[in-house]
């Protein structure tokens, strides 16, 4: 398992949150996601380390940007 914390910028609520979890969710070995909203913090765990541009490709989807 492996962890990477990522800053989501454009959340403002928690539809916003249910949002991002559920796009992130989506990606193939991600088996948890932790949303805080005032921070803006995304710390999406998964069996083996992540693309980012797949993480960024699931916030965009979202609606949102993921800060780089």
């Amino acid at each position: 398992m492996t962890a990477q914390a990522y800053t989501v910028t454009g959340m403002t609520c928690s539809h916003c949150v249910n949002s991002v979890s559920s796009e992130i969710k989506q990606i193939p070995g991600v088996t948890d996601v932790q949303v805080d909203l005032s921070s803006g913090s995304v710390t999406v765990t998964s069996d083996q380390p992540l693309d980012e541009d797949a993480v960024a490709a699931a916030v965009d989807e979202a609606g949102y940007e993921l800060a780089r």
